[in-house]
C-alpha cells in the first residue's frame, strides 16, 4: 500500500518520550539510557517532585497516544512551556475536534482528564530534568530531521522509513500517511502509536561519541551482537523470509523470552528488518543486507581504512 511520509521535529516528542520511560519504567533494558536515566534523575530529584511524577505511573497508558497526538496539532513550533501552557488552558471541547481525526474515539470528558493530569507533571519533568539537557538534545533531533527532508523526495516511502529506522517494514499498515520523527531518549528502539489513518513512528537518533578515539555505539551494537553463537544462528535462520516470533520459537525449540532477547538486541544493532503488520498486530523478522554493509562501514571508518 502506498502512503505519503512526512518528517516532523520537534523538543515537544523529546520531552514527552523522556518523561515516559521515566514515569512508566518500560523500555529500560532495552535502551541506551533506560535505567541510568531513573537511576541519574532519582538521585537529583526534590522527594516531592518524585513523588508526583510517581503518580504518573499508574495512569493509562492510552494516555501517551492522546500526547503525542497533541503534539502532532501542536501550533507552529513552540517551546515547551508554550505547548504545555496551550494543552492545559486550551477548551476541551476544542483540543477534542483537532483529535477526533486521529483518535475518533475521544471524548471531552478524557481530555479534560489529560488537561488535569498532565501539565503540572510534564512542568515538572521540564524543570527538573529536561531543561537541562534540552540545549544538548536539540541541534542533533534538528539537524537528523533535516537530513530526512532532503531525502523525502529521492527515495520512494519505504525506502526512506527503513532508511531512517534501520530496518522497519510495514506490511499492509491501514494507514494513508506515515508521520517520522527523530529521538534521543529511545534510542536505538523504535516506538509507533497507530491513530486513524496515520501511523506516528518515532526513530533513534545516536547521540556522537565525546573522545573520537572510542568505538561508536552502532559498531558496539553490532559487535556484541554479533559476539554471541546463538544469535548467528538466529541471523542465518531469519536470512530467508520473515518469520514470527512462534514460528522461530517453534522451529528453533527455544523459549519464547529468549528468542525475544535475541531478537531486540539484533534488531537494536540494525541486524534485522522489522515487518510491522497492523491487522494482527504481529510482528515478523528478518535478515536485514544493510546492516552488513554498515557494520563493514562502521569497523571500516574506525579502524582507519580507506
Amino acid at each position: 500500500m502506498k502512503y505519503k511520509v512526512s518528517i516532523d521535529v520537534s523538543v515537544v516528542f523529546e520531552l514527552l518520550g523522556s518523561f515516559m520511560i521515566y514515569v512508566t519504567r518500560k523500555w529500560t533494558d532495552n535502551l541506551d539510557i533506560g535505567s541510568q536515566l531513573i537511576m541519574d534523575v532519582d538521585a537529583r530529584l526534590p522527594h516531592a517532585a518524585r513523588t508526583e511524577l510517581g503518580k504518573a505511573y499508574d495512569l493509562p497508558f492510552l494516555d501517551y497516544d492522546v500526547l503525542y497526538a497533541l503534539a502532532i496539532l501542536r501550533e507552529g513550533d513552540p517551546d515547551i512551556p508554550s505547548f504545555i501552557d496551550w494543552v492545559e488552558n486550551s477548551k476541551p471541547d476544542y483540543l477534542c475536534s483537532l483529535a477526533i481525526p486521529y483518535m475518533p474515539a475521544i471524548t471531552e470528558e478524557y481530555m479534560t482528564r489529560i488537561q488535569k493530569e498532565y501539565p503540572p507533571l510534564l512542568r515538572l519533568w521540564y524543570e527538573h530534568y529536561f531543561a537541562g539537557v534540552e540545549s544538548e538534545l536539540k541541534p542533533l533531533i534538528y539537524e537528523d530531521a533535516q537530513e530526512k527532508l532532503l531525502l523525502l523526495d529521492k527515495m520512494e516511502p519505504e525506502g526512506l522509513i527503513e532508511y531512517a529506522t534501520g530496518g522497519v517494514i510495514l506490511d499492509d499498515i491501514p494507514v494513508d500517511s506515515v508521520l517520522l520523527f527523530p529521538g534521543v531518549h529511545f534510542r536505538p528502539i523504535n516506538t509507533y502509536c497507530f491513530y486513524e489513518n496515520v501511523l506516528l513512528i518515532q526513530y533513534p537518533v545516536d547521540v556522537p561519541e565525546e573522545n573520537e578515539d572510542d568505538p561508536p555505539v552502532v559498531l558496539l551494537r553490532m559487535t556484541e551482537a554479533l559476539a554471541d553463537p546463538d544469535r548467528l544462528r538466529l541471523l542465518r535462520f531469519l536470512a530467508g523470509e520473515p518469520k514470527t516470533v512462534n514460528e522461530i520459537t517453534t522451529k528453533l525449540n527455544k523459549p519464547y523470552d529468549e528468542i525475544m532477547h535475541h531478537l531486540l538486541i539484533l534488531r537494536a544493532a540494525g541486524l534485522l528488518r522489522s515487518h510491522v503488520n497492523a491487522g494482527d498486530q504481529t510482528e515478523a523478522f528478518s535478515f536485514r543486507p544493510d546492516g552488513a554493509a554498515e557494520l563493514q562501514m562502521f569497523f571500516e571508518s574506525y579502524i582507519g581504512i580507506s
